[in-house]
């Protein structure tokens, strides 16, 4: 076991944030996602980057390298989020054209 730098608890070597203050014990958090097996190998790495500037990273992964990688900032992450959301479960979502159009 490890102690926390912000308020000595103990903690797990897993743990991510703290149980006892909170804190942000690593910082970013990462997770990967294994590409569709009908398209095309690979995957994606979503890296959250706790500390300043606070961004999300993807990366394309094609075994062990990299192909590609973009930052987003937290508004872009967020507006991403919603139009995942807007679109599980294989319901459509339509923008309206000029709305569309007006963002390029």
């Amino acid at each position: 076991m490890r102690h926390c730098g912000s308020c000595e608890g103990e903690i797990r070597d897993d743990f991510r944030f703290c149980p006892h203050c909170g804190n942000a014990l690593r910082t970013k958090i990462v997770e990967y996602f294994t590409g569709h097996p009908e398209v095309g190998d690979g995957g994606l790495r979503v890296s959250l980057y706790l500390t300043q500037p606070r961004h999300v990273r993807f990366s394309i992964w094609r075994g062990a390298r990299a192909d590609a990688a973009i930052s987003l900032d937290p508004d872009e992450t967020q507006r991403l989020g919603r139009f995942l959301l807007a679109t599980r479960g294989g319901a459509r979502h339509r923008l309206p054209l000029p709305r569309v159009l007006s963002r390029r």
